[in-house]
């Protein structure tokens, strides 16, 4: 029996997909003869001859691209929307080899083929990943896992990671373990060093737990400590990890660069330099302006629908804080009763860890309209004008409100050095169900990692996540 996150599944995984795409291929030349009736489809011969190596290629190139976009490593796409995203990503990349191939070799290959074998290859990959889902759903082996943390620290570093860590992990198949050196009756919380009664009892935790991977989190003074631990844990068969304090954030992706002759540290390094900046830019108009050609219909439609069954105003404004603290005026169709603030405090209310939540599934203010737009993201549109006018992205940190950068620490404010975006990292991995202004550092990731191909990955998923509607409210 083939087990989720085993070898045997992956090898499967891959031979299965070769499989699909040779299928595509041979599947896919009698459905081309068959349209050959369509008037915007040259005429096809039956018996045409095409050269033997593209049944061998094609796979392979295939099954390369999606190994090279990481789509066998279960664990990192463990959710359906990472799957597939990745898997119409890879599959982009795929037909572009091919296609690049056949200009190359054999450009009488009829065009219309090479879209029905490209189509039919990624639904058909697609379609199998869905059933083995299923399959391993209703054999329950979804939280099968074989990976175990073990989260080692004190007070308030090991509150954060552990809060982190336990958000993260909510549908991945991670399963962690706490160790608050505090409780241990052993810790003397000598900075010089962990004594040996302590060193035994993490070692003691980690062999009967089983860990695989150890995260160790404690304060900037504590170098001595960690060492001490991964010295401890040296013998053992498992990964160790450290855990950087917030601050390290505000002054990360620093750059050595020479002053007046002297080599300095920068700790305001731009996010994007000139180049990324420019081209980031072009891919937005490049993108935003032919899907005006959709978009203002689009626009058109619900403005009527919000002004018939809502009234006026159909858009709304609101204040929002943009690239480098720049207050701009963020445009959304109106979704909201027109009395919403006078019923916020119906719905704000503290979480476990005291903080404010001002968005709920079941909000009193959002109309019945307005739960629709919001379902499909449809109340965002407008804001491809802000995206024309510059003043946001179509990838980046979600535009936050004025009162609420306000209270930003130092680190935080890094998510405001690059244009905000109508979606983004923190978008794709949860929506509404990660509270915008409590995951900054998602959207720091984002700032510390853009590249143009992380952006294409995002509008992808994206539009898995619409689709899949998780999050949505």
């Amino acid at each position: 029996m083939i087990k989720r996150f085993s070898i045997n599944f992956t090898v499967f995984s891959i031979g299965l997909d070769a499989i699909m795409v040779l299928a595509s291929i041979i599947l896919m030349r009698y459905v081309r003869v068959i349209l050959n009736p369509l008037p915007f489809i040259a005429e096809l011969p039956p018996n045409v001859q095409y050269p033997a190596w593209i049944y061998a290629v094609f796979p392979l190139v295939w099954v390369a691209s999606l190994a090279g976009f990481s789509i066998y490593d279960g664990k990192k796409n463990f959710r359906i929307v990472d799957e597939l995203g990745t898997l119409t990503f890879a599959s982009l990349v795929a037909a572009i080899s091919q296609a690049g191939l056949l200009f190359l070799t054999f450009r009488d290959f009829s065009r219309a083929l090479f879209l029905l074998i490209v189509a039919a290859s990624f639904l058909l990959c697609g379609l199998w990943r869905l059933v083995a889902r299923l399959v391993f759903r209703l054999r329950k082996e979804t939280l099968d896992t074989t990976r175990r943390l073990l989260l080692i620290g004190t007070g308030n570093a090991l509150t954060r990671i552990k809060k982190n860590i336990a958000a993260e992990t909510l549908d991945s198949p991670t399963r962690f373990e706490v160790l608050d050196l505090e409780s241990l009756p052993t810790f003397k919380g000598d900075p010089s060093g962990l004594s040996s009664q302590t060193l035994e009892s993490i070692r003691s935790t980690v062999i009967g737990k089983n860990i695989t991977d150890v995260v160790v989190s404690l304060p900037r003074n504590a170098n001595a400590w960690i060492d001490a631990i991964a010295t401890a844990l040296d013998d053992l068969p498992l990964g160790v990890w450290i855990s950087l304090d917030y601050f390290d954030l505000s002054i990360s992706n620093t750059r050595v660069e020479s002053l007046a002759g002297l080599p300095l540290l920068g700790l305001r390094t731009p996010a994007l330099d000139d180049y990324s900046r420019v081209l980031k830019r072009a891919f937005d108009l490049s993108i935003v302006l032919p899907l005006c050609l959709i978009a203002i219909p689009v626009i058109l439609l619900v403005s009527l629908l919000v002004l018939l069954i809502d009234g006026r105003p159909v858009f709304f404004k609101q204040k929002r804080i943009g690239e480098n603290g720049k207050v701009f005026d963020i445009l959304k169709f109106r979704t909201m009763l027109i009395n919403a603030e006078d019923i916020q405090s119906q719905v704000t209310r503290l979480n476990s860890d005291g903080q404010t939540i001002h968005k709920t599934p079941d909000d009193p203010r959002v109309t019945k309209l307005g739960r629709i737009l919001r379902r499909f993201s449809l109340d965002e549109v407008p804001q491809i004008i802000n995206v024309i006018k510059g003043e946001m992205s179509l990838v980046g940190p979600r535009p936050e409100l004025p009162h609420l950068v306000q209270q930003y620490e130092h680190w935080q404010r890094r998510r405001l050095s690059v244009p905000p975006g109508i979606t983004g990292w923190w978008q794709v991995n949860g929506r509404s169900e990660k509270v915008m202004h409590l995951h900054t550092e998602e959207d720091i990731y984002y700032v510390e990692n853009y590249s143009i191909w992380l952006d294409i990955n995002i509008l992808i998923r994206t539009i898995w996540v619409v689709i899949v509607g998780k999050g949505s409210f």
